[in-house]
């Protein structure tokens, strides 16, 4: 048992991130929405969230792919019904809600795939389970953009060697995968309020520590539609300013310290 839940056994997790990986490279959106809950979607979340979460937004992050569930995280911890929307805050005090179905988005103003539309000030909701789930998606585009990244610096050839070969850029792949590996470490040790928001902005953090690296040795190739780095770097953006950007919950986080007059253990290393 894991936070009163079952777990998921190690080949039966592997499994099931085979099956998600062959059905995000075919669907998105609406359609992805769908084929989730075909696959048991409510029911994972329901019984293996500690599991299920972790693998189901990280692979979102690594495909490219995106689906309308952070709703149901949300919702699932509100004690809501799953399949609905919520309204959810967005960083510079804004509030959008991610529609279920697909349209252009109005919300962010930056990634164009995602049906995000500007909404009122809703009630407020339930953050950490959703600040972790955004956290691993944020984790998983951080780890497409270096995948990216690495393959055109091993393929590329300047001045008769392999671009890989130049220190300057192993630097910035270190220091990315430096960046990505930190996050993820802070969002497994996460388990309560705190815990989750730092761990949010770590992920944050990470990702645009790695757009900003992985654009800089793709360089003009990665600004092309026919790349796809832009659309990682466009969603890491958006991603990183729902339920509180990284510099947004870093001042969050110091101001509670501040409060509280100690910080509290985060982790038993």
């Amino acid at each position: 048992m894991r936070d009163g839940h079952m777990s998921v056994e190690t080949a039966e997790l592997e499994l099931l991130a085979e099956s998600l990986r062959k059905t995000m490279a075919t669907h998105s959106g609406a359609a992805l929405d769908t084929a989730l809950a075909d696959l048991g979607w409510p029911e994972m979340l329901a019984e293996t969230p500690g599991e299920t979460v972790p693998l189901v937004f990280r692979l979102l992050g690594e495909s490219g792919a995106h689906a309308p569930v952070l709703n149901d995280v949300v919702l699932h911890v509100a004690g809501g019904s799953l399949g609905g929307t919520v309204a959810l805050p967005y960083a510079g005090g804004a509030w959008v809600v991610w529609e279920r179905a697909d349209s252009p988005a109005t919300g962010s103003g930056l990634d164009g795939e995602l049906p995000l539309r500007s909404a009122p000030a809703g009630e407020p909701v339930p953050l950490a389970a959703g600040r972790l789930a955004l956290g691993w998606w944020l984790v998983g585009t951080s780890r497409a953009m270096l995948t990216l990244a690495r393959e055109h610096a091993l393929d590329r050839v300047q001045f008769g060697r392999p671009l890989a070969s130049f220190q300057a850029v192993r630097h910035r792949l270190a220091e990315a995968l430096v960046a990505v590996e930190g996050a993820e470490a802070t969002l497994r040790a996460a388990d309560d309020d705190l815990g989750s928001l730092l761990a949010k902005a770590a992920a944050g953090r990470a990702a645009l520590t790695a757009a900003l690296h992985c654009q800089q040795i793709l360089g003009g190739i990665g600004f092309t539609a026919e790349h796809d780095l832009h659309r990682h770097v466009r969603r890491a953006y958006v991603l990183d300013g729902l339920l509180g950007s990284a510099r947004e919950l870093t001042r969050e986080a110091g101001a509670l310290l501040r409060e509280r007059g100690t910080a509290p253990r985060l982790a038993n290393l």
